[in-house]
């Protein structure tokens, strides 16, 4: 069996979930480093599987003059570095099928953002790398249009495929979550992850000093969301977690405090063990006779 099919299979029988965590984007080496070093320390006191997530390039920012990262090249070898020093799967994201091939040779997971879930060409060169495929939702779409999508990664020769829900738009800077796309994004048949951070974003509705706008969000209600998730049972749990969330250069209003990473974990997985969400009920609609 390939690495990634055993890694695919060891994330789909997680219990009571995995995570994928870490900061939204490569910021340097030292603070990646230090953040793969702690988040580990937490999840392995937890017993809870990690995949540890950040971005070289966050190609789709809100403004032109918004921190992207380093870059393929340099963002791949601090990843790199994450896996050999502290011997953890790595999940990264895409924005063109170009970056497929290299990206491969890195990430144990490849994520398609929710902008471009439905880009065939992307979808089947990230398949071909033979890595596990996290396609997130777009907000602009129902969840059965994943079924589509993940198809589109089957069809190319791929079966280790997860579907993610990440929210749906709400007006024009607003997002929210339908709990029942956690059970209609099954229809995908394979793993279904929630992002409990990247669903609470308020998109391009926060206006900037000198002008231009950026992406808000409501860290608050993290716990929230991601108490729901658990609850009905999603296989894993993407979070984006940051050691000072006021000074990230990305997405820091949707991030989540390091501090509180533990305290959050231990319950949410009190929460799934007890909701055991993922038997679906089998509905008896015979007339009832006491």
């Amino acid at each position: 069996m390939d690495s990634s099919t055993l890694l695919f299979n060891q994330l789909k029988t997680a219990e009571p979930f995995f995570l994928l965590a870490g900061p939204n984007v490569i910021e340097s080496e030292d603070h990646i480093l230090y953040m793969a070093k702690n988040i580990k320390a937490i999840t392995t006191k937890l017993g809870l599987p990690l995949v540890f997530k950040s971005s070289f390039d966050k190609a789709n920012r809100t403004s032109s003059k918004s921190f992207r990262g380093p870059g393929l090249d340099e963002g791949l070898k601090i990843l790199e570095r994450v896996k050999t020093t502290y011997d953890l799967p790595v999940v990264t994201d895409v924005h063109e099928a170009i970056q497929c091939e290299a990206v491969g040779r890195i990430a144990d997971i490849i994520q398609i953002p929710a902008f471009l879930c439905r880009q065939t060409d992307l979808l089947i060169a990230a398949a071909k790398t033979g890595k596990i495929i996290n396609i997130k939702k777009g907000q602009f779409c129902a969840p059965s249009v994943m079924v589509n999508s993940a198809e589109k990664i089957r069809l190319a020769g791929n079966q280790n495929v997860m579907v993610c829900e990440r929210g749906t738009m709400f007006g024009y800077n607003d997002l929210i979550v339908d709990p029942r796309n956690f059970e209609w994004i099954r229809e995908a048949d394979c793993p279904v992850v929630a992002d409990v951070t990247h669903s609470l974003q308020q998109p391009a509705g926060r206006k900037l000093e000198g002008g231009g706008v950026a992406s808000g969000g409501l860290r608050e209600l993290i716990p929230c969301i991601a108490r729901t998730a658990v609850a009905v049972g999603v296989d894993g749990i993407f979070m984006e977690v940051h050691n000072d969330p006021l000074k990230a250069p990305v997405d820091g209003p949707t991030q989540w405090p390091l501090r509180h990473l533990e305290e959050l974990l231990e319950e949410l997985m009190a929460i799934a063990r007890v909701s055991k969400g993922k038997q679906s009920f089998q509905i008896d609609l015979t007339p009832f006779c006491s």
